[in-house]
């Protein structure tokens, strides 16, 4: 029987500037209106407002976690100065999820920055690290209550975000070029967002999320812990030292940041080879996502398998796991796979707390619209919210703490 644990988190996963809108103050917003190609968030899908009916309808589908993200540029627009007005608007997220018997769990940094810390130099900044705690410290003013809190959302995709805006500038075209090899006569992609990523970077994001994660001890009483991307990597032949290689600056570094947190979050979507040249592109085929993925719900499985072994044990949260599909079957298809694959992790006494299916609600995916992962389609023009048959599946699986049998849309 595919049966979890009666505490087993079942819920949802959203962030701030993709569901919320009018993030004026922060990075992401500035890049919209100046970065070529990229569709500006404006009103977002309204969340900001609507973030009862949304938690109401993730409850009343079964679901009892939600993962929702403060966003530091509202809470300190301006350098030094925090709105209390924001961190009660934070709060009354929380206590709206309490209310309905829903479990949050608080991402304090999700992506974006204010753009005040961008200017300085963002992350890379001498005292990027102290600013970073000083917005820590006040938001753990409105975390009574709450029982997990994330300090950064997937600081190794940061990572690339950083590498990808360099590479960026130094662009004679002024836009992202992706790494190409010569094949076959014509030009191939042959790598994604960053092939290699530098170890100190991720060391440095290592330092600044402990001193956050005692912060938050210090002060509260919730699990604290961050989420790592996790490209579910393997070796194509020939490629095996080149995956080690390319891993260990993408992910590696971070697990290993992760060993002494109270949970880690694992976010997983596909899986990818690598030769001895680097990331192999993925071939196309009818079942790729409407970000160009593979269709493979055993990422998962194979994500949770490895961060266990890397961080040495420690509790795993899944905090996002999905598919951009417009076929609505398809994503129910997936979930059932990838949590299947998960089961049986958990039978090999891999400690897993929680599923959090990414997203809520089809959203703003960080320069474009067209990719939707939620289990509630949203109106863009009237905010209409409109749940499809894969919130009522898993809720229907939260519920019973259990698969089907069989999948049914």
């Amino acid at each position: 029987m595919t049966t979890f644990p009666t505490d087993f988190l079942w819920g949802a996963a959203t962030a701030g500037h993709q569901i919320e809108g009018n993030n004026v103050n922060s990075d992401w917003w500035a890049r919209e209106l100046t970065m070529p190609g990229m569709e500006p968030s404006g009103d977002a899908v309204d969340s900001y407002h609507r973030y009862q009916e949304d938690i109401s309808l993730l409850a009343d589908a079964g679901l009892t976690s939600y993962r929702f993200s403060l966003e530091w540029s509202r809470i300190e627009p301006v350098e030094g100065r925090f709105s209390r007005a924001e961190l009660a608007h934070y709060r009354r997220m929380i206590d709206f999820c309490l209310s309905r018997g829903v479990v949050p769990v608080v991402t304090l940094q999700h992506f974006t920055t204010p753009q005040w810390f961008a200017e300085r130099g963002g992350w890379l900044a001498p005292d990027a690290g102290d600013l970073f705690v000083r917005y820590a410290t006040e938001a753990t003013r409105i975390l009574e209550g709450v029982e997990w809190v994330v300090t950064m959302n997937e600081p190794n995709m940061q990572a690339a975000i950083m590498t990808a805006m360099r590479r960026m500038q130094q662009s004679p075209s002024g836009q992202w070029q992706s790494p190409t090899v010569e094949g076959d006569g014509e030009q191939q992609s042959h790598g994604e967002f960053l092939t290699y990523a530098d170890p100190e970077i991720g060391r440095l994001f290592t330092s600044i999320h402990h001193r956050a994660r005692d912060i938050v001890r210090e002060r509260t009483g919730a699990k604290v812990g961050w989420t790592i991307a996790a490209g579910a990597l393997t070796a194509a032949p020939g490629g095996e030292e080149k995956l080690l290689e390319i891993r260990y600056g993408k992910e590696d570094v971070y697990w290993e940041g992760a060993r002494g947190d109270d949970f880690v979050g694992v976010q997983a979507y596909s899986t990818q080879q690598v030769d001895a040249r680097g990331l192999v592109p993925h071939p196309p085929h009818p079942d790729n996502t409407l970000v160009g993925t593979a269709f493979r719900p055993d990422a998962l499985q194979m994500a949770v398998r490895h961060a266990w072994d890397i961080t040495g044990g420690v509790p795993i949260l899944v905090t996002e796991n999905g598919i951009a599909t417009a076929d609505d079957t398809q994503r129910i298809r997936y979930t059932d796979e990838a949590l299947r694959g998960l089961h049986a992790a958990m039978a090999d006494s891999i400690d897993v707390r929680g599923y959090l299916h990414w997203s809520l609600l089809d959203n703003f995916e960080w320069g474009h619209w067209e990719p939707t992962f939620g289990l509630i389609a949203v109106d863009r023009e009237t905010f209409a919210r409109s749940p499809k048959p894969s919130l009522a599946w898993l809720g229907q699986v939260a519920s019973r703490g259990a698969l089907p049998t069989a999948v049914s849309a």
